[in-house]
């Protein structure tokens, strides 16, 4: 049995319009609802085997916080440049090559594609999943690369302004 963890990053900071997409940082909203998600998860006795990043500032500070608030080590964090500015075909692909030894693993990435991959694997009508919001899926598989449209177990979707 694998599970799934798709994580939306937090939110981004447009105050430095100089700076590269790739290179937005969190803003205040985003670096208070990350640690906040992170002990929803751990509430939920979530750890990750596998945290598997976008290296987008953005996206790799938000895995940063839920990993140390989960207890994962930082270290392990994956970084994956396909996850960035990703089609949902690149994003599967990436799901498909993960080692089999990991029964969980949690996704940090951007929409519209985040939200694409929630809705086709977890057979949800999710219209948004918002900054910092994370789904769950479960699939009856052993492999990774029997990971497809539709055969997963919706678990949960939670977010931000769920736990106010």
């Amino acid at each position: 049995m694998k599970q799934l963890y798709l994580v939306r990053h937090a939110k981004s900071s447009w105050d430095e319009d100089w700076l590269d997409d790739f290179e937005r940082p969190l803003n205040r909203r985003g670096k208070r609802d990350a640690p906040k998600m992170g002990g929803v998860l751990k509430e939920k006795g979530i750890a990750p085997d596998l945290i598997v990043t976008s290296p987008a500032a953005r996206a790799s500070a938000t895995a940063r916080i839920l990993a140390r608030e989960l207890g994962y080590v930082l270290e392990r964090i994956c970084y994956r440049e396909q996850l960035y500015e990703a089609a949902t075909r690149d994003f599967v692909a990436t799901i498909a090559t993960l080692d089999d030894k990991h029964d969980s693993a949690m996704m940090f990435g951007h929409n519209p594609t985040l939200t694409m991959v929630a809705n086709m694997f977890g057979g949800t009508t999710i219209v948004n999943i918002p900054t910092t919001g994370i789904v769950g899926i479960e699939f009856d598989y052993d492999s990774w690369i029997q990971v497809s449209e539709n055969r997963g177990r919706f678990l949960f979707f939670e977010y931000p302004k769920k736990h106010v």
